[in-house]
């Protein structure tokens, strides 16, 4: 696998421990390319990005592209894929997010005109968990969708190893490098999630270890990578909330499945649900009714793209629009297109007479 030298200049940029991934941004868009600002003056990146000469104090390190080629090294022998945001964009809705990983590697597939859905809960999962869990992939089997979680115990390795039980395409985001796999339990379903067409993602290089706060960005890429986050089983202090707070801070849609008061692992979800943090998870298929998706659309073929060759390039855009974010209302697509209601109602309008979306009361509309 083939590495240019803008991925080895933002590999080093990154490992500067002062320099996150919005400073990474704001330095980039500065002067273009990630091996400008590493060539650049101090001084002079201080006085373009407003940034403290403390800050940019390890840019320019020999050190630190010592390691970045060791980076690449071990990236070329394991064919892991290395996605920079400035470069093409990060994957799925973590574009959305400010604060979404500049340097991110993937190994294996991240599956392709899928939706993500992000699923996370404890790792002491009971029958109850289980039995959701199980009855949600069934349904998400004849669906447009693939799975995201955190490959811990419980919830997440439920979803993962459910998820390749119903052909389902999984994702896990890691807390450490590819060096390493924890919980070291879960090795086996890892490999078996790169054999069924899915991925592994970390934003950490290869020789970061699986520490604490480590858990904590590995949950904001859980919450931004999907339009919608699924609490399955928490405790009121449980890691899972972490997620949920990325999720509301990323304006997503917080779906929670509550149970007995009694019940130490519903006691979280039921605590978001008060607190109208999260939506309550009535039944699977109202559920899929929210994101979009009736029993009519759960069976429908997709636009092959050769279909599409005669749509005019309004009507693909808003179409390729309304695909990336399902469900989406009028007035969003108005926003996110930049043509007036006006302009659009007569385009959305042939799009479903054509069978290309859906609509759904409220004027939200989804892709067939």
């Amino acid at each position: 696998m083939a590495f240019s030298d803008e991925h080895l200049y933002s590999i080093a940029l990154r490992r500067c421990h002062l320099i996150g991934d919005v400073n990474f941004r704001k330095l980039v868009t500065a002067y273009g390319s990630a091996e400008s600002v590493w060539k650049e003056n101090k001084k002079h990146l201080k006085k373009i990005a407003g940034m403290s000469l403390k800050s940019l104090s390890e840019i320019g390190r020999g050190d630190f592209i010592s390691e970045a080629e060791k980076e690449l090294e071990f990236c070329h022998r394991n064919n892991i894929k290395i996605n920079l945001h400035h470069l093409e964009g990060p994957p799925y809705f973590l574009e959305d997010c400010a604060d979404a990983p500049s340097v991110l590697f993937i190994k294996g597939t991240l599956p392709q005109n899928l939706h993500p859905l992000s699923i996370v809960g404890t790792r002491n999962i009971t029958p109850y968990g289980k039995a959701f869990i199980t009855r949600l992939l069934e349904k998400l089997s004849r669906s447009p969708y693939t799975t995201v979680s955190g490959l811990a115990y419980g919830v997440d390795t439920a979803v993962h190893r459910g998820s390749i039980e119903k052909k389902i395409p999984t994702i896990g985001v890691l807390a450490h490098g590819f060096r390493t796999l924890y919980p070291s339990k879960n090795i086996s379903l890892a490999k078996s999630i790169l054999e069924n067409g899915g991925a592994l993602v970390t934003e950490f290089s290869s020789h970061q270890k699986p520490e604490k706060e480590n858990f904590i960005r590995r949950n904001r890429i859980v919450a931004g990578i999907s339009r919608h986050l699924v609490v399955v089983e928490t405790a009121k202090k449980g890691g899972s909330l972490s997620t949920v707070n990325f999720a509301l801070g990323y304006e997503r849609e917080v779906f929670a499945l509550p149970g007995k008061i009694t019940d130490p692992y519903s006691q979280g979800c039921n605590w978001l649900i008060y607190q109208n943090k999260a939506i309550a998870l009535e039944s699977v298929d109202t559920f899929l009714e929210d994101l979009g998706m009736g029993q009519s659309e759960l069976f429908y073929d997709h636009p092959s793209p050769q279909s599409m060759e005669h749509l005019s390039e309004e009507q693909k855009k808003v179409y390729h629009l309304i695909k990336s974010h399902p469900k989406i209302s009028l007035d969003e697509i108005a926003l996110l297109s930049g043509l007036s209601s006006f302009v659009l109602l007569p385009i959305l309008l042939e799009l479903e007479i054509r069978q290309y979306i859906q609509s759904f009361p409220g004027k939200l509309f989804s892709t067939l």
